[in-house]
């Protein structure tokens, strides 16, 4: 055998591995039977889930809004929080980047306990704002690492060659240090928003009656059993998700 050869088959057979699950997927939401077992190509689960599935598409716009919404907060407070880590010296910096860290390594059942009990405790009813407050939370460490790990590549001269010019601070934070981070402002975001489309457990404690995101929906169609329509609608999240992460690539590379 070759050297390599061996290291070759191992990566192939982790992408196989990990591909040929998304792959069922996908072709089994063009199956003509909710059986496991291949019948016919047909777009008859695509017709129920656009035509006769509105609970679906109710769950899956709250999950829009809720994730959109969150996404800009947490990359706006990330982005903040983020610069002013990076290039401010204060006595307690070590001991806030460190809480600032710890919601990475919680447990999500912990968070999403921890939020529960604090809206109870100040008698918010749960709602889609409650998910919009859980999921900001949540979103908003990482779009502040995010951000920060690109800021280690600015050069702070600029900055100080920016307030020899005449420049304000204001002028300096949105004509220099916020186009230097743009890229990863914009990565901070599309993380920060598949992480809210794709939550269950922290969603699952702090959703009230009516504000059922698409991940609860899909969770209370699986305990009857996994249906094609199911396979549908997880086939055109996964077609948009390639499709932002497409355009996002595209986007950077413009950047640069």
């Amino acid at each position: 055998m070759k050297p390599g050869s061996f290291s070759k088959i191992i990566t192939i057979f982790v992408i196989i591995f990990f591909y040929i699950p998304i792959f069922i997927v996908v072709l089994f939401s063009f199956n003509n039977s909710k059986s496991p077992v291949w019948v016919g190509f047909s777009f008859h689960w695509y017709k129920e889930l656009f035509f006769n599935s509105f609970d679906i598409w109710n769950a899956f716009f709250n999950s829009i809004i809720v994730a959109v919404s969150s996404s800009v907060i947490a990359t706006v407070l990330g982005t903040l929080a983020a610069i002013g880590l990076y290039l401010e010296r204060f006595k307690y910096k070590k001991y806030i980047w460190i809480i600032s860290y710890l919601p990475l390594i919680i447990p999500d059942i912990i968070i999403g306990i921890s939020l529960l009990i604090f809206f109870v405790m100040i008698k918010t009813k749960l709602s889609l704002f409650t998910i919009f407050i859980a999921h900001t939370t949540f979103s908003l460490p990482y779009a502040m690492m995010i951000v920060f790990s690109r800021l280690q590549d600015f050069d702070k001269s600029i900055i100080d060659a920016s307030y020899d010019l005449g420049a304000s601070k204001l002028e300096t934070l949105l004509r220099v240090i916020v186009p230097a981070s743009f890229p990863g402002i914009l990565a901070a975001f599309f993380m920060s928003l598949t992480l809210s489309i794709d939550d269950f457990v922290i969603t699952f404690f702090v959703a009230g009656p009516g504000s059922t995101t698409l991940p609860l929906k899909i969770y209370s169609m699986i305990r009857f059993g996994i249906t094609p329509t199911i396979n549908a609608i997880s086939t055109i999240m996964l077609v948009g998700t390639i499709g932002i992460s497409f355009l996002m690539r595209k986007q950077l590379r413009y950047i640069f």
